[in-house]
């Protein structure tokens, strides 16, 4: 996927990428009674590359996968401690998916001081423009905003739904309304300023009992402190949670791929471009690969460079 790396512009404070990469995936049974639903293929490679080219699309270097005990060995061995890719990757343990925001509770340590983009490990995102949104999110938590992201949906009443004013301020956010006033939905991306360990430390499981990621929004919105960038014409979001909207997703993929000869979410791509690693390094990643297309891909990436 082409980019610009000059668009992600450097913010204020660092700021810190968690993936939330657990649950038990029970809605695509059986093919994830043995794995991880993230590390499912979309096409062409493993699903929870999708989402961490998106931290690193905004300039994120450190980053906690966050799983459940049975498969966190499995996305260390995909991934080691990141060096590769010039990324620091830790992980830790979810053993009870207990809600959105335990996130913030599981990573309070790693993020420390800093701020935190947090994004769901089964969400895809795809568009022109991509990497200006999410500079405008870090922007944001300059001035201690969190942010929000919308996409128009179909199907509104299935979703969290948000209102807003010209100026991209939160007015609400509603859970599956019956009579919804848009079509935007909040989707699984999210960036915070460092008091939202604080914020995630108070809340009190829902009656479903989860820490839900609308009591933490919510908690924004009550100050005034929630922005949202919308997902428009020309953008594709893709929540991979049925057996359908896999197939969906992996079908996406290969069209977009096959049509503009660029691969989506080339984790050593974006590391290159970003300028995390250097062309010898890149040229040492092709190797595993060998004559597979993704291995080409790679090996046309060192030849243009």
């Amino acid at each position: 996927m082409p980019f610009d790396s000059n668009s992600v512009k450097k913010a204020g404070r660092k700021s810190k990428g968690i993936i939330l990469a657990g649950g038990s995936g029970s809605r695509l049974y059986p093919i994830t009674k043995g794995t991880s639903k993230q590390l499912l293929s979309i096409y062409d490679k493993p699903m929870i590359y999708y989402p961490l080219s998106v931290l690193m699309l905004s300039g994120i270097k450190e980053i906690l996968i966050i799983s459940n005990p049975e498969n966190l060995p499995n996305f260390k061995k995909l991934f080691n401690n990141g060096s590769d890719l010039g990324l620091s990757i830790s992980y830790k343990e979810q053993k009870n998916p207990d809600g959105i925001a335990q996130a913030f509770k599981i990573g309070k340590d790693f993020i420390g001081i800093d701020d935190v983009c947090l994004v769901l490990g089964d969400n895809i995102f795809y568009g022109k423009g991509f990497s200006g949104l999410l500079n405008s999110a870090k922007s944001n938590l300059k001035n201690n905003k969190a942010t929000v992201f919308g996409y128009n949906v179909n199907n509104p009443s299935d979703f969290g739904i948000a209102s807003f004013d010209i100026n991209k301020n939160l007015i609400n956010i509603e859970e599956k309304p019956k009579s919804p006033n848009s079509n935007t939905a909040v989707v699984g991306l999210y960036f915070y300023p460092n008091n939202v360990v604080k914020i995630a430390s108070k809340i009190q499981p829902s009656k479903r009992g989860e820490f839900e990621i609308s009591s933490v929004n919510q908690c924004y919105l009550d100050n005034k402190d929630l922005k949202i960038e919308i997902l428009g014409r020309g953008f594709t979001w893709l929540d991979t949670g049925t057996h359908d909207s896999l197939l969906e997703a992996s079908n996406f993929i290969k069209t977009v791929e096959k049509h503009s000869g660029y691969k989506v979410a080339c984790l050593e791509e974006i590391a290159f471009k970003m300028k995390f690693i250097d062309l010898k390094k890149l040229k040492k990643l092709t190797e595993p690969f060998g004559d597979s297309s993704y291995g080409k891909y790679l090996k046309s990436l060192v030849n243009e460079n």
